[in-house]
């Protein structure tokens, strides 16, 4: 990486190809067990092996892109997938495919710390993860309304997400190569900060993911067995909530910062714990289609936000990629919890499980987003972690016109003094400059 941003468009498609593979789970589990014989818990454990291999992949980078440079780990990251989902698509024993599963995972992990990093040092990570979102949710949409078309087995989609690790090296070459150097590295330097909150974070995330990714992962048979649709149908209702998943994102990316990132968390994971009690109780079209197209509308928004908040917290994407891959530990273990709690509860028991899980985890990730991201700034109000010698501070000194943001400004970060002896000398010298009438005490010449 450089000392400059580069443009977002590579990182966005190195971000699909490391992000595809979780996206495409429900249909690599259900056809994992129907070719190869499987039970639904024995499918789940080959998903989780995938998604476990592509977590420890992002905690092994964490931190450790910007001195390798982006594109060689992105380039490894894509080979790996290539060479491991496509020995999957070719194999036809369990062993050999969970070998390919775990290599791919690898490479997927690898792809998605690189983009997590990348995003992170970009001067706006939300909307670039708007975008990488946009183009995995278009992606994964696409691919659902054409496989379920092209015959069974699982090797289709294995061979999809091999095939687009493929087409996006080219974009690796766009990627930097160098490490960082100048005043990027001068912000980068340093220890982990905002750990408390990032700990909080991760662990919501982990969460949040787990329960998400145990209705997505056994969502195609709740909509085959229970609400007793074709595979075609259901393919065709995973297409259309992508699909409207597309128009949340967008929106997202509209909104931007104007609301917080607090609102959108904690509002959106309230409304996705609905979304997975109806589409888990669900015995027909309309309550299945309703439920898939309400949750992926709003998962990604969330989503998108929550990759923003943890970019926010470390320019060097530390955070970013200690959070997604907490995240992907919680995507691995959904869909082995979430075929146990179906084969033992049923899937309504198990969208109750899930919906309170998620609500759980609402607070504690809006809490971080309010504490580090702050609220929009309005018209007479100092929102710093100052407090009153901050107003005083705003108050009293010259400030240069212009310096008072604008309505719905997002609040920038504040470094705290360590000292509060120093914190006193600076405020009463504050006040002596502003002198007995509120204005500046100095005489002009």
């Amino acid at each position: 990486m450089s000392s400059r941003p580069r443009a977002a468009w590579p990182l966005v498609a190195v971000f699909t190809a490391g992000y595809l593979a979780s996206y495409l789970l429900p249909t690599l589990v259900g056809r994992l067990g129907a070719e190869l014989g499987l039970s639904p818990a024995e499918a789940g454990l080959v998903g989780s092996a995938l998604l476990v291999s592509s977590a420890s992949a992002g905690f092994t980078l964490a931190g450790r892109v910007e001195r390798l440079g982006a594109r060689r780990p992105a380039r490894a990251g894509l080979v790996l997938a290539a060479v491991g989902y496509g020995s999957a698509a070719v194999a036809g024993s369990v062993p050999l495919v969970v070998l390919g599963v775990m290599v791919g995972g690898f490479g997927s992990g690898t792809a998605t710390a690189v983009a997590a990093a990348g995003i992170a040092a970009q001067r706006d990570p939300h909307r670039t993860s708007s975008l990488g979102l946009l183009t995995v949710s278009a992606t994964a949409g696409a691919l659902y309304l054409t496989i379920p078309h092209l015959g069974g087995g699982h090797r289709l989609p294995f061979a999809a997400i091999a095939a687009v690790a493929l087409l996006v090296w080219p974009a690796t070459a766009r990627l930097g190569s160098a490490t960082p150097s100048g005043e990027w590295a001068a912000q980068a330097a340093g220890r982990l900060p905002h750990r408390r909150s990032g700990l909080i974070l991760a662990g919501g995330m982990l969460v949040w993911s787990m329960a998400q990714n145990a209705l997505w992962g056994v969502s195609s048979r709740i909509g085959e067995i229970q609400a007793g649709l074709s595979e075609v149908t259901v393919g065709a209702v995973f297409a259309a909530a992508l699909g409207a998943g597309l128009l949340g994102v967008m929106g997202a990316g509209v909104l931007g910062a104007r609301a917080g990132r607090a609102v959108p968390i904690g509002l959106g994971t309230v409304v996705i714990a609905a979304s997975i009690v109806l589409s888990s109780s669900a015995r027909d079209l309309g309550s299945f289609a309703t439920g898939e197209v309400l949750w992926n509308t709003v998962y990604p928004v969330v989503l998108s936000y929550l990759i923003g908040l943890a970019a926010s917290l470390d320019i060097r994407g530390r955070w970013a990629v200690l959070a997604g891959s907490a995240s992907s530990v919680g995507v691995a273990c959904g869909p082995v919890l979430g075929s146990v709690l179906s084969e033992q509860a049923g899937y309504p028991a198990m969208g109750l499980v899930l919906g309170a899980a998620t609500l759980l985890v609402a607070a504690p990730m809006t809490a971080v987003a309010l504490h580090t991201g702050g609220r929009p700034l309005v018209p007479g109000s100092v929102h710093r972690r100052g407090g009153a010698p901050a107003a005083l501070l705003a108050a009293t000194t010259g400030s240069l016109p212009g310096a008072v943001p604008k309505l719905g400004s997002p609040e920038q970060a504040v470094t705290e003094l360590a000292s509060p002896a120093l914190r006193r000398r600076l405020v009463r010298s504050a006040i002596r400059t502003a002198g007995p009438d509120g204005g500046s005490a100095q005489s002009n010449t």
